[in-house]
């Protein structure tokens, strides 16, 4: 199994009326922001540790689970809003920097949080990184009554029990499934990574299983159509030199076809004043598993920049 060079330590924190789970490396420092990693969708904070023990430079890192991810429990809900992950970044960035600018990297889904979050608190984001964090699909109004649709049945699909998450006979089982979904995660990686993304359970026949530490509720589509012209208004206010990190493969082309393309992407980028944009060669959509050295590497020779 990965031995990690760094292990992290873990705290709860109270954001909001939740419990936070966070995992930090390293100590806070008078010279430097803290270093803020925030995971994608159906993933960890523990997710960083590959990278994390990649850095060259020692850092104070702060990386939570995100609302219903991890060991952050959702609360009582059956669906997650954009707007939440924002004012749970904030609380996090209240107890951790105070009034201090903060180095913020986020991937995926944690990308996009970032970029609307330096959006909307532009004097809190001293650097901003995005990994892969290329937003949605752009959504015309007429689409509006079938998404609220959809979204009603979906939270009936889940309160009937239909969209529960897979569970596993062994943490094995888990370390396969990361595997299948990428085929590039080393296998020590994968079992390494399988012991964070999911914990023991007893079922009701009292057999062991390994559930993935993920809220069903997350695949409940967003009920409100995604606006391109308030994302656009938001990156306008990104103060912060933004450096956008893409992997070699081309993860929008594979998931939506001819609806949003990289040229799209790019195109939105054009309203951040200050943005840099780096490909990293051989590598998928979970590239700071897939290359976590060259990950590392683009990050510290930015942040130093």
């Amino acid at each position: 199994m990965y031995a990690p060079r760094l292990p992290s330590r873990q705290e709860f924190v109270p954001v909001r009326q939740l419990s936070y789970h966070v995992r930090l490396w390293g100590e806070p420092s008078a010279a430097e922001p803290p270093l803020v990693l925030l995971h994608g969708w159906m993933d960890v904070g523990a997710s960083w540790q590959f990278v994390v023990d990649a850095l060259q430079r020692g850092r104070f890192i702060v990386a939570p689970d995100w609302r219903g991810f991890g060991l952050t429990h959702g609360g009582p809900v059956d669906n997650y809003w954009m707007p939440d992950y924002l004012a749970d970044l904030e609380w996090l960035l209240d107890h951790y920097a105070g009034d201090r600018p903060v180095d913020l990297v986020g991937h995926s889904m944690g990308g996009n949080i970032a970029m609307h979050y330096s959006g909307v608190r532009p004097q809190r984001v001293r650097r901003l990184v995005n990994l892969e964090g290329f937003g949605m699909p752009r959504l015309e109004p007429d689409e509006a009554p079938a998404r609220y649709g959809k979204w009603i049945d979906e939270l009936k699909r889940l309160h009937s029990g239909g969209m529960a998450l897979a569970s596993y006979d062994t943490v094995d089982g888990v370390a396969r499934r990361l595997r299948k979904t990428n085929p590039r995660l080393d296998a020590d990686k994968a079992q390494w990574l399988a012991t964070h993304w999911s914990q023991t359970h007893a079922d009701a026949d009292g057999q062991q299983r390994w559930e993935i530490l993920g809220d069903a509720a997350h695949k409940i589509i967003n009920a409100n159509i995604f606006r391109v012209d308030e994302t656009l208004a938001l990156y306008a206010r990104i103060t912060a030199p933004l450096l956008a990190v893409e992997a070699s493969d081309d993860s929008l082309a594979g998931w939506w076809k001819n609806r949003y393309s990289l040229n799209e992407y790019h195109e939105r980028l054009a309203s951040v004043a200050d943005v840099r944009i780096e490909v990293v060669q051989d590598a998928g959509h979970m590239l700071h598993h897939d290359r976590p050295a060259r990950v590392a590497e683009l990050i510290e020779d930015f942040l130093a920049s």
